[in-house]
């Protein structure tokens, strides 16, 4: 069984965050780290330093405004990612930041700048086809923050016409996932609220849209797993953004308020491929923004995270649960999970970590590197040539 949770691990590659490296901080400010990533090149080989501690971080997810521009395309980018020894990933469309924006982008009331909206989405579907990327990732801030502000059921009609708009762009093998969020910027309704409206959206736009789960996207009673589950039997879980929170946003690290949920919905996945006989095609991505631990250490211990979590969920003894559920033995059922949520699995990480010529503990083996006292002493000097200072935005 053990040999098998060490197999299970080959599924499970981690899409790291360009922006996740860079300064970031809250809407009250930015908070400036000495080794944090300044420019694309920059964020690029703190991914790469990553993937090769780790071995299962091998592309890197872009954002179209804060990772090109003019004078950096796409085939410099390109080039960066393989320089750092990683790909470009999923590409990110901004439909929140620009100003013209403020009421919305797909769900705005002036069909000229939704028209703007979907211009970029479709610039972003081409370019990721030109990368050869297969994930287009979109994230709305859409909503109204007051009753009477705008039709909820027009502004639901204007996202259906464009997202299949999206949907007729996509190459054959490129696929759309839609996230959603509960609330903010939008304090009376979102747009996209709940992953049953990112389902209906996906499946009114075509087959090569998916549902996208963040998991910090939830309120804080809510069960993800239950999600999971659903989606899954749908065939409509297209990927994770992977992180924590406390109340309903996210950029905790995973596991750090409750990996229990973590392994639980771990679980449910590796419960889906043995019933199906295969791993369900899922993208597991990364979206954190650490204000105030370091960037790649931050990093570096989400994906250990992950494949702990993932690595117990794995070793669920489903033949012993699946008796105790069909009996109704339900301190039995409960107690295989929590049995196998509770085992040391260190050395099997290690042993799996060593077959891929890597160091068993990952993050003890960035820390003896010397990269990130180098990277802090290199980058310091070079932003205070640029004179960039502690400002007011996220990124």
């Amino acid at each position: 069984m053990k040999e098998e949770a060490l197999a299970t691990l080959d599924h499970l590659e981690i899409e790291l965050p360009s922006w996740g490296f860079a300064d970031t901080g809250t809407r009250f400010g930015k908070f400036l780290q000495d080794g944090a990533a300044i420019d694309t090149a920059d964020k690029f080989a703190d991914a790469g330093m990553v993937h090769r501690l780790t071995a299962c971080c091998p592309t890197v997810a872009a954002h179209v405004l804060w990772d090109f521009s003019v004078d950096q395309g796409k085939s410099t980018v390109a080039a960066i990612a393989d320089k750092s020894g990683v790909k470009i990933g999923s590409i990110n469309a901004n439909l929140f930041q620009d100003q013209d924006y403020k009421l919305g982008s797909f769900g705005n009331p002036d069909a000229t700048v939704r028209e703007k909206a979907l211009k970029h989405s479709l610039n972003c579907i081409q370019l990721g086809q030109d990368v050869e990327s297969d994930l287009f990732t979109l994230w709305f801030a859409d909503g109204t923050n007051y009753p009477g502000q705008d039709s909820i059921r027009d502004r639901k009609r204007r996202f259906q016409e464009g997202l299949r708009a999206c949907h007729e762009a996509l190459s054959p093998s490129q696929i759309m996932l839609v996230e959603y969020k509960p609330f903010e910027p939008a304090f009376y309704h979102t747009d996209i609220a709940d992953w049953g409206m990112s389902y209906i959206l996906c499946k009114d736009a075509g087959p090569q849209a998916k549902v996208l789960v963040d998991t910090g996207h939830h309120y804080t009673a809510q069960n993800i797993e239950q999600i999971v589950a659903w989606l899954l039997d749908e065939k409509m879980l297209g990927g994770f953004h992977f992180n924590d929170r406390r109340y309903a946003d996210d950029d905790l690290t995973l596991g750090s308020i409750d990996p229990y949920q973590v392994f639980r919905i771990f679980n449910e996945i590796h419960s889906f491929a043995e019933e199906e006989g295969e791993y369900p095609e899922i993208e597991y991505m990364v979206d954190q923004s650490h204000n105030l631990k370091p960037k790649i250490e931050a990093m570096i211990q989400t994906v250990m995270t992950a494949q702990d979590l993932w690595v117990k969920a794995s070793l669920v003894d489903r033949q012993a649960l699946k008796k105790f559920q069909s009996e109704g033995a339900i301190v039995d059922a409960e107690n295989v999970l929590k049995t196998a949520f509770n085992t040391n699995v260190d050395k099997l990480l290690a042993d799996w970590r060593r077959s891929k010529g890597v160091e068993p503990n990952p993050l003890e083996a960035y820390r003896k590197s010397g990269y990130g006292e180098k990277i802090a002493v290199e980058r310091a000097a070079r932003r205070k040539e640029l004179g960039i200072v502690a400002g007011g935005s996220y990124a």
